[in-house]
């Protein structure tokens, strides 16, 4: 089987490669660049939890190295604290159980680290991982496709065909792959502009982030949010008018004095400037995310940012959402579903956010009402710290409810906590080797989680509660399943009965819950959620034969017989560990 092929080599192409060679499906990543991140401390990303949990399990150590979670989220109105959110760092061990079921849900603490550090940290984590080849200086000028696979040609210090059995452009904004697939890329241009410092100072909130609302200070604009970052470090971001006033250096200048003496009493304090710049903010989605076994994710297929939006993170869920159904395609076939599924219920998440943000912006920027666009709502910065922090409809986690793999109801079913669709509570479990862990470890690995909630048996020795009462029927029903599978235990889930059974996709999102053990349920779900049967569909004819948007086959018109048969480069590896072997044969 040919590799996947991913065209772009930024946080979110080479955390797809990461993610697939965790379910062992080897790629080669295709990188316009030397292969090296300019620093850029000015340019940061802001990771929710299960993004950031996700990252550190593909292997990236720069997180705890160079990244900060903040202690808490401030929110000011010219000289008033208006809103005080303390964050939960998550913490707590996982030895004992100890959340309280009563108490109120802090908002996980978000994750905010330079994208340069992001990026050299995913790096690191490739060197070690025989599946993933980098690839240097290719920049793609050819795509063409065939019913077994792609074919792709990049220019370069040698022009190269490669073949591979899927392809992910991953490549930006001004996406080649995009481009060559004929894919409209509809929105808005400069719905935001901020000027951006990165400078090292002592602020009055340590650990803690600032949204400070008309400033009462001359050249405050309308709006600034302070950052911390590791060693002392805080990024700035001014809003800019949406036309006009350049940000000359001394201009700059000039704000982060003002700026540091507002919050300090008067007095500037002492600050070492590190980096500048403007951040200019666009809303665009992509028509289409899939044309055939070519699929768009990232800054290619949607670019969002305003007003609390984050558009890594949101490149970071299209992974999470694309590579455990590439894997499945890959090592087993699937259903037209299952990948088109990707393209259903990521674009729909994004368009989401986008309309939220677009729905806010008049009132947030305009004044305007806000009870007009969210109906409940009585304050500007309720909705702007919800979108800062992960919560609300512009920063929480998306539910996929009207997914295509959704299961067909069943009178088994039980509701819970978690809404199906939605991702669920990363409770404390037990593994099968009897380990206690997070649920939140268990994902990314390309398989179905089956979930029993057992109140008691974290009291039992392993080899007792595995051959007692549901246990053992459980563990039956899920080696019949039509998709692998595991079971895990767990005290208590939020909303559950005792003995209800989850079944959680390998990305964390609900796919059902059932009252006890059902296994013809439990199996229709299952099928559900993996596409149904690859031969209970014909395979369709693909884009470049029936051209669709304009045809997979634009390009240079070259023909697929000069690729075709050279795989990755030198031919096609007929199993991972073969392809592993051709990777890294230098």
């Amino acid at each position: 089987m040919d590799p996947v092929i991913i065209v772009g080599a930024g946080p979110v192409g080479l955390a797809l490669s990461l993610a697939l060679a965790a379910q062992g499906v080897p790629s080669v990543v295709l990188d316009e660049g030397v292969g090296k991140e300019e620093p850029r401390p000015a340019r940061t990303a802001v990771l929710r939890a299960d993004m950031a949990a996700m990252v550190e399990r593909l292997g990236c150590t720069t997180l705890r190295d160079e990244g900060v979670r903040w202690v808490g989220w401030r929110s000011m109105r010219r000289r008033q604290l208006t809103r005080h959110t303390p964050l939960d760092l998550g913490l707590s061990g996982t030895e004992e159980w100890a959340e309280d079921p009563d108490a109120p849900a802090l908002p996980a603490a978000p994750l905010h680290i330079p994208q340069h550090a992001l990026a050299r940290g995913l790096r690191d984590a490739i060197a070690h991982q025989k599946l993933v080849r980098l690839v240097t200086e290719a920049r793609l000028d050819t795509i063409e496709q065939d019913r077994d696979g792609v074919v792709a040609h990049t220019r370069g210090p040698d022009g190269t065909w490669w073949r591979g059995s899927h392809l992910v452009g991953c490549d930006g904004a001004r996406s080649t792959v995009r481009k060559l697939l004929g894919i409209r890329f509809p929105g808005r241009t400069a719905v935001e502009r901020h000027a951006v410092a990165a400078l090292r100072t002592e602020l009055p909130w340590p650990g803690e982030a600032l949204l400070h609302r008309q400033p009462p200070w001359r050249g405050g604009g309308e709006e600034v949010i302070a950052r911390p970052l590791p060693d002392g470090v805080w990024r700035i971001d001014w809003l800019l008018p949406p036309r006009g006033e350049l940000v000359t250096p001394d201009a700059l200048v000039t704000r982060i004095r003002e700026t540091l003496a507002g919050w300090c009493d008067g007095v500037t304090p002492p600050y070492e400037l590190i980096d500048t710049g403007v951040h200019t903010l666009h809303q665009r989605l992509a028509r289409r995310w899939r044309v055939d076994r070519v699929l768009l994710a990232g800054d290619a297929a949607h670019l969002l940012g305003a007003v609390g939006t984050q558009g890594l993170d949101e490149g970071l869920r299209d992974v999470d959402n694309l590579a455990w159904k590439l894997a499945h395609t890959w090592h087993h076939g699937a259903s037209e579903r299952l990948l088109d599924s990707y393209q259903s219920e990521r674009r729909t998440a994004v368009a989401s956010r986008l309309r939220a943000a677009d729905q806010s912006l008049p009132a947030l920027r305009g004044g305007g009402g806000l009870r007009t666009y969210f109906p409940g709502t009585a304050r500007h910065d309720v909705l702007l710290t919800d979108g800062h922090v992960g919560r609300g409809p512009l920063g929480a986690p998306p539910a996929y409810p009207h997914s295509p793999l959704a299961p067909p109801s069943a009178a088994g079913q039980t509701p819970v906590g978690t809404p199906t669709g939605a991702p669920v509570e990363d409770v404390r479990v037990t593994a099968p080797d009897g380990t206690t862990v997070r649920l939140r470890d268990r994902l990314g690995q390309g398989r179905l989680l089956v979930l029993l909630v057992a109140p008691g048996t974290g009291v039992w020795d392993q080899q007792h509660w595995r051959s007692a009462g549901m246990m053992p029927r459980l563990e039956e029903a899920v080696r019949a399943l039509p998709a692998k599978a595991e079971v895990l235990v767990t005290e208590a889930y939020p909303g559950a009965p005792a003995h209800a059974v989850l079944l959680v996709r390998p990305d964390g999102h609900l796919v059902a819950s059932f009252a006890g053990v059902r296994p013809e349920e439990l199996y229709a779900a299952a099928d559900a959620a993996r596409g149904g049967s690859a031969t209970a569909e014909a395979e369709p004819e693909t884009g470049a034969e029936t051209g669709t948007e304009t045809g997979a086959r634009k390009g240079t018109g070259r023909g697929t017989g000069k690729g075709a048969g050279k795989g990755a480069e030198k031919g096609t590896p007929a199993s991972a560990a073969a392809a592993a072997a051709l990777f890294h044969r230098r």
